[in-house]
């Protein structure tokens, strides 16, 4: 059984598309199981549909607008490259209303459910295909695994949205009696789960490179030290993710392709830029199809 499967990384999920689009479409290969965490789970109900020009348009398209109801910082230039800072007013009207996080994505879940439809969920569900998102149980301290099998329209919409809120960024959600977050907090790159559940060959887009190529600044503010030691907890996961999939592939005899992005995109994946977007789709098709794919399947190293 073949699977694929997308790692967190907001904005950058847009070089995700391209990789899969040159998987999917060029090289024609189908897929038993999509997995996706935080972007990913946004990126897979349409590639596992084989509508790529769709979901190519959403994220060649949204800026920060498509996805923050209420977005907690402002985008500044320096040099040469976008920071961002802390919006007080913003912050301050959140925590006015009640709200637990700095932000709100609630034109997320309204994006996601304008271009994921009921039918085209319908579709998939009576499809042999399973498509899997990450969301964080924080309540239960635990990883749960949502399959578009299991769930109704609705929640599995839900889900989605659950597993891309970068909290205390974007929504923290109650949900079944819990409160839930980014799936990439528990798990960046499920590749672990996808070999427990049968996959046999896997398809790993990682939205970071494959070693580390560039030092943060330093932070100037309580607001971008925060920003920058949930990046390193979420590199930390995703390099855990990644050691324990390899471990998993030894152990049950299956493949993975890894496919990295060639160089840093951003230093921030919560910028939206659209223009920014579509570059680096174009670079994830190109660099998908300048690799060798028949020489990239190995088995996982001692």
């Amino acid at each position: 059984m073949n699977a694929l499967v997308i790692s967190g990384g907001g904005s950058k999920g847009a070089f995700a598309g391209g990789v899969a689009q040159y998987l999917i479409e060029d090289l024609n290969k189908e897929y038993d199981m999509y997995y996706g965490t935080s972007t990913g789970s946004l990126l897979v109900s349409h590639l596992a549909l084989r509508k790529v020009e769709k979901i190519k348009e959403v994220y060649t398209s949204v800026n920060q607008k498509s996805i923050f109801s209420n977005c907690p910082f402002m985008i500044k230039k320096k040099f040469g490259e976008d920071v961002i800072e802390i919006s007080h007013f913003n912050v301050l009207k959140n925590f006015w209303r009640g709200s637990k996080t700095f932000g709100e994505s609630k034109n997320l879940k309204k994006l996601l459910k304008k271009v994921f439809t009921e039918e085209e969920f319908i579709f998939l569900k009576n499809s042999n295909k399973n498509i899997v998102v990450t969301v964080s149980n924080l309540s239960l301290n635990t990883v749960e695994y949502k399959s578009i099998n299991d769930c109704s329209y609705e929640d599995f919409c839900d889900w989605i949205w659950i597993s891309c809120n970068y909290i205390p960024f974007m929504s923290l959600v109650k949900k079944d009696g819990c409160e839930y977050a980014d799936g990439g907090f528990a798990s960046m790159i499920p590749i672990e789960e996808a070999i427990k559940n049968g996959a046999t060959h896997v398809d790993a887009i990682i939205l970071q490179t494959e070693t580390p190529l560039y030092n943060r600044l330093p932070a100037r503010s309580a607001f971008t030290a925060l920003t920058n030691l949930f990046a390193f907890m979420m590199d930390r996961i995703e390099y855990q993710n990644i050691k324990i999939g390899k471990y998993e592939a030894k152990f049950k005899g299956a493949t993975i392709n890894f496919y990295y992005t060639p160089t840093v995109l951003t230093t921030n994946s919560l910028i939206f830029n659209k223009e920014k977007m579509k570059e680096w789709w174009q670079i994830g098709y190109d660099y998908a199809k300048s690799k060798d794919v028949d020489t990239q399947e190995i088995p996982v190293e001692e």
